[in-house]
């Protein structure tokens, strides 16, 4: 018997039934060893040696496959087919090494981009080693984001709070995001006017001709730039008469694009599905693992992370049979199409993703798929159907046109097109097809070279031009793959990161770079411009593939990058705050100093008219404030450029009034602190405040709305049990109801205004029902329920808690991860989660103890034990 390691394991199920009872097939879960998480990890001193560290639950998982293989014929690593997969299996090796598993039993690895039963047993027979150079790039680049991450991390908690990271990739990721902000606020919009002609032919057809040259000049886009000169042409052609001077109507062809890559399948998902790139990846590793249809587990498209534009000549074979079956003989063309990608640094062994059965059609599948998985497996397999069909047909008619009134001439042209024949079409059109401009989707009446035509109407319409949109996940991958920056693999990751930080936030799909992104930005451009190059970033990446393919040795790479990047952090650790403060002033202008209405120097305070403004370092991160402090204690949050003049504006002291509270006259002003925007009622420390609950911006704001956040917490009547008054307020973690030390959050702040004591009561009650089980010691209520956990013990189940959802495991309970939908947690997603957790001493109050007590040292335990004797100190409310 063999043993063979795969990366998940619901993989694992499906091959070990494909592979029959001579082989035992196990899961890593990913990854099992990693660099920890502190200095010293990757060590430059000792020619880069690394520190590995297996957690608990990857440990335990590795023990299974170590007493497997004692008693086993051989191993084989069959874990995923790309660089971090060879990683895996690399390690995975290293581990039964060091444990003596393996004696002298045969190694070997195989490689399957489709997990059908034929793939696997083709790979099964053609085995071959670990891929060393492969696995030295691995190397090469964990060693390279272990040294980024924590040699400059220390240089921004000090140089800059409120900063957590910076990373290789990623903060080369933010600073294209950063800088697509900074242009869009430097656009400067410019007015231009388009004019167009409905016109009529002899035989009462209408179409629309656009101007394209007056005067016998041609019109360029901005040339017709205000209103006046826009009525004079109008005026003109009001009174002119139109001619048709020739008619061409030219064939054309449009072909189609290659199968997709995981950055086309993720733009393709977002624009046509709506998809993030994260649920675009999270449902496609659904379908690659494979989906229980007539009786046996089988993956319904090939390996989804993958940068290759080629299909396997099967793949091909199979595709023109499905379209010759599907579509009819005459969209299959004479000879299959080849590509080959434009992307930087593309791994071409690879393969596209694709259906692993093309006469798997979507329709044939629909009853095993959610709805999800049904939309994405048919966007593939009619991409990849379409690469393979015909090309579409297209004739395009261009109409040229002459309007004459006395001695002034212009020319107008009319354009449309037909689709001859839709080829490809039939099966698979881009988005970007879908919203191409109306008049390459027109269809033209006859009009005939040399006839007149009837003026029906003159249009002449303003527009102003559009600064670049902002990045969307998709765009922003689309712009590091064109750049030769990060794989497909890491992407996803890369963009978490950005969000979890809080650099970026997603507002309709788009990427909004945060203050203390655009601070992070900027202080790496400042102080380390060549790491965050574009340039540089993508030639680092050439020499890791440089290292893949054997033509270089990683730890000369890593020398090279060392000497120069140490020698600048070194040069940056005897830099004051002041001078990194100067320089981000300059760098960050039009976002720390937003240019005010009245054209005043948006540099000087706005409240005592003397004091020069400036960004300044706080606990909490970066804020503006007064050179003047203390004397003048103005300050602003950072990026808020709808108030310049700080606690919201309105008044010269910087504080917008609303009015007076009508039982203590006192003044109640809107302002904006270091923390946000607040309302506060009179002045000094006994001021009462409370800050803009979620959903409340500070325009909204009135004098009604003041005086009930101040009017805060609410009596809302007595418990008909306890006797004890129910409050509503609002909180740390947001609106709530209080009955005798016990909290229930509710919906949203309206409720804490409206909820009355019925609701209120039943709020309470299903919250102390919760409370005696959950994360206090019950059941708290399922979201989704997961199954068995692989390695026994117990069912994975989603539930709601106190402080949001999270995954439980018998006495583990995992947070979900900010912004994570609960129904979206896939059963690796949950194993992650839990072994996270467990690796931290989450897994139950006796085994934390017990595995504090045995990492501490004897004369530390007896200090321990006494110091638990101590009084606890007394717990927060709320």
């Amino acid at each position: 018997m063999d043993v063979v390691v795969v990366e998940s394991p619901a993989k694992a199920k499906t091959i070990n039934k494909y592979l029959g009872k001579n082989y035992k097939v196990l899961a890593s879960f990913g990854h099992v060893r990693d660099l920890p998480a502190k200095d010293g990890s990757v060590r430059p001193d000792e020619d880069f040696a690394m520190s590995w560290a297996v957690d608990t639950a990857s440990g335990k998982r590795l023990a299974d496959i170590a007493k497997a293989v004692k008693d086993a014929d051989g191993l084989i690593l069959a874990t995923d087919p790309d660089r971090e997969g060879e990683a895996i299996s690399w390690h995975v090796l290293e581990v039964l090494k060091q444990k003596r598993a393996l004696k002298d039993k045969p190694v070997s690895r195989v490689v399957f981009n489709a997990i059908t039963k034929s793939s696997v047993l083709e790979a099964m027979a053609n085995p071959r080693q670990i891929d060393g150079p492969l696995v030295d790039a691995y190397l090469a680049r964990r060693a390279l984001d272990y040294l980024v991450g924590f040699t400059l991390s220390p240089v921004l908690w000090r140089k800059l709070p409120g900063a957590r990271s910076a990373g290789r990739v990623q903060s080369v990721a933010l600073r294209l995001v950063c800088d697509r902000e900074s242009e869009i606020e430097r656009f400067i919009r410019e007015e231009y006017w388009q004019i167009a002609a409905l016109l009529g032919t002899p035989r009462n057809e209408n179409f629309e001709a656009r101007l394209t040259a007056f005067e016998r000049k041609k019109l360029q886009k901005l040339d017709i730039a205000n209103k006046a000169q826009a009525d004079d042409i109008k005026g003109m052609l009001e009174g002119a008469t139109f001619k048709a001077l020739s008619v061409e109507a030219k064939p054309t062809r449009r072909n189609p694009g290659p199968p997709f890559t995981t950055s086309t399948l993720q733009q393709a998902a977002s624009s046509g599905l709506g998809f993030s790139a994260t649920r675009a990846m999270q449902v496609a590793q659904r379908l690659y693992e494979g989906m229980e249809i007539g009786g046996e587990t089988t993956g319904l498209i090939t390996y989804m992370r993958t940068d290759g534009v080629q299909m396997a000549p099967e793949a091909i074979d199979a595709a023109r049979d499905a379209i010759a079956k599907e579509f009819g003989p005459k969209y299959l063309p004479e000879k299959p199409r080849q590509y080959t990608t434009k992307a930087k640094n593309a791994q071409e062994a690879h393969e596209a993703i694709r259906p692993t059965d093309f006469m798997r059609t979507p329709a044939s599948v629909r009853q095993y798929l959610d709805s999800d998985q049904l939309r994405l497996y048919e966007l593939i397999w009619k991409r990849a159907i379409a690469s393979q069909m015909q090309s579409a047909e297209i004739e395009r008619t261009t109409v040229e046109i002459e309007a004459v009134n006395g001695a002034r001439t212009a020319e107008l042209r009319a354009v449309g097109s037909v689709v001859r024949f839709d080829g490809f079409i039939a099966a698979y059109t881009d988005q970007k097809d879908d919203d191409a401009e109306d008049e390459e989707n027109r269809r033209l009446p006859e009009i005939r070279a040399g006839e007149q035509l009837a003026r029906q109407a003159i249009n002449a319409t303003q527009h102003t031009t559009e600064p670049p949109p902002r990045y969307s996940e998709a765009s922003l991958i689309k712009k590091l793959e064109e750049l030769g920056i990060g794989r497909p693999s890491t992407y996803t990751a890369i963009l978490k990161t950005l969000e979890d930080r809080d650099y970026v936030t997603i507002d309709k799909r788009r990427l909004v770079p945060q203050a203390k992104g655009r601070l992070l930005s900027a202080f790496l451009e400042s102080f380390f411009e060549r790491y965050v190059e574009y340039d540089f970033t993508a030639s680092l990446e050439e020499k890791l593939d440089e290292i893949s393919d054997g033509k270089l040795a990683w730890k000369d790479v890593l020398r090279d990058f060392w000497k120069d990047f140490s020698g600048a952090v070194a040069d940056i650790k005897e830099l004051r705050v002041t001078d990194v403060l100067d320089a981000l002033n300059e760098e960050l202008a039009p976002l720390v100093f937003p240019a005010r209405e009245d054209g005043s120097n948006p540099r000087i305070c706005p409240k005592c008219g003397t004091g020069n403004l400036s960004l300044k370092l706080g606990k909490f991160g970066a804020f503006v404030g007064c050179s003047n402090y203390p004397e003048c204690s103005f300050t602003r949050q950072l990026g808020d450029a709808a108030n310049p003049n700080g606690e919201n504006g309105g008044g010269e002291d910087g504080t917008k009034v609303l009015g007076k509270d009508p039982y203590t006259s006192e003044e109640i002003t809107l302002r904006s602190g270091r923390f946000g925007p607040y309302i506060q009622r009179g002045d000094g420390k006994e001021a009462k405040r409370s800050s803009l609950p979620k959903g409340w911006t500070p325009d909204t704001i009135d004098h009604e709305k003041a005086l009930a956040l101040l009017s805060l917490p609410r009596d809302v009547g007595k418990h008909p049990e306890s006797g004890k008054m129910i409050s509503a307020g609002l909180g740390r973690y947001g609106p709530f109801v209080l009955h005798d030390g016990t909290y229930a959050n509710v919906d949203s702040i309206e409720d804490v205004f409206s909820i009355g004591l019925n609701r209120a009561v039943s709020v309470i009650a299903e919250k102390q029902l919760k409370g005696k089980g959950g994360r206090n010691g019950g059941t708290a209520a399922a979201l989704k329920e997961l199954g068995d956990h692989p390695d026994g013990g117990g069912k994975i189940v989603v539930r709601d808690g106190k402080y949001g959802p999270y995954v439980n495991y018998g006495k583990v309970n995992a947070t979900l991860p900010k912004g994570k939908d609960p129904q979206s947690v896939t059963v690796e997603d949950a194993l992650a989660l839990i072994a996270e957790k467990e690796a931290k001493g989450g897994g139950g109050k006796k085994p934390f103890r017990k595995a504090a007590a045995a990492k501490a040292p004897a004369a530390k335990k007896t200090t321990a034990k006494k110091s638990a004797t101590k009084k606890p100190a007394a717990k927060k409310k709320g």
